[in-house]
Formats: structure tokens, C-alpha cells, sequence
């Protein structure tokens, strides 16, 4: 099955759950608060469907209670009160829909991260934490005895490649080894 088509058959799943418990709401009357209940279809939809369609049912879910709470005959002090109820529960409804949607996020976001992290550590190979290195040639002894120049070394146990060149303390003692410069340092 399509995904468009199963999100549209989610959204219609819940929006009829929503209905059915504006129903139920009703048939119950208003001494038994089913609000709970609406929770779940707007849970459902902020972590499978995203947060649109967890407002557009946090809004259904509202609309179907005050609808059914209207239906039963209930009479309020004042038409505020009624107002006042619906706004409560779509506030509710609402957080309910932003949380479970914050979190889908946040977990999400943790497991890229740790397949992340899982996927560089299972490709970094790590050096040891001691390495006797040689005070004048800087060859490294590996763990069998054998002496390997730095660079082969790192690149045997890392995924490191080396490129040569000369720092430019370096470079001016070369060339004024070889006479091409004065005591200054490096020919410009």
C-alpha cells in the first residue's frame, strides 16, 4: 500500500475514533468525562502522522466533545463556562499533541545520532594509548617487537593517509645546509 494512501486511512481511522468517542461522550452524558480518551487519536497522530494532523485532530477532538457535551443538555451558569471547557480541553488536547510529537523528534534525532556515532566507531580503528616511539629516528615499536616508520604505522592502524612537505624551520636549515640562503631562513 501507498504511503499517502495509509496515512489517509490513519487520519481517517482516528478522526472516526474521534467520532465515536463524541458518541460515547454523549451516550454517557455529562456526569462521565471521557476527555482522556481523546488523548489517544491525537497521540497516535502526532507520532505517525507529525504535528498538522495532531492540531487538525486536537481540534476535531475539541469540536466532537463540546458537540456531544452541547448534545446531552448540559446546562452551564454561563455560556462562558461552555467556552471556557472547550478551550481547556483544546489547550489539552493540543499540549498532549505537541509533546508526543516534541518527542517522536527527540528520538528520532538520538538514534541518527547514535547510528551515527555507532557507524564512526565501528570504522575508526584506535591507536593505542601508549606507543614507544624512538627519541631520534621517531620510528614506533608495535605490540610483536617490530619498529615501523610514524606514518606506516598510523596508517596500518587508522585510516589515515600522509602527505610530505617541510615546516618552515625545516625548510630554512635545508637551504642553508645545502647553501641556497643566508642565515634568514627560507629564499622568497
Amino acid at each position: 500500500m501507498d504511503r499517502r494512501l495509509q496515512r489517509s486511512c490513519l487520519v481517517s481511522l482516528l478522526g472516526a475514533g474521534i467520532a465515536a468517542l463524541g458518541w460515547a461522550d454523549w451516550l454517557t452524558g455529562y456526569e462521565l468525562n471521557l476527555t482522556v480518551f481523546y488523548f489517544i487519536p491525537v497521540s497516535i497522530a502526532a507520532w505517525f502522522l507529525g504535528l498538522g494532523i495532531a492540531v487538525s485532530l486536537a481540534v476535531f477532538s475539541a469540536l466532537a466533545w463540546y458537540i456531544s457535551d452541547y448534545k446531552t443538555g448540559h446546562v452551564f451558569s454561563s455560556p462562558f463556562i461552555a467556552v471556557w471547557n472547550t478551550n481547556v480541553r483544546l489547550a489539552a488536547f493540543l499540549a498532549i499533541g505537541w509533546t508526543v510529537f516534541r518527542v517522536r523528534q527527540l528520538l528520532d534525532h538520538e538514534r541518527d545520532a547514535s547510528r551515527a556515532l555507532r557507524r564512526a566507531l565501528s570504522e575508526a580503528r584506535t591507536l593505542e594509548a601508549f606507543l614507544p616511539i624512538c627519541a631520534t629516528c621517531k620510528k614506533i615499536r608495535d605490540q610483536q617487537g617490530a619498529w615501523h616508520q610514524i606514518e606506516a604505522y598510523i596508517s596500518m592502524h587508522s585510516d589515515t593517509c600522509f602527505s610530505h612537505g617541510y615546516c618552515p624551520e625545516c625548510a630554512g636549515r635545508m637551504l642553508r645546509d645545502a647553501g641556497l640562503s643566508g642565515g634568514d631562513g627560507a629564499r622568497r
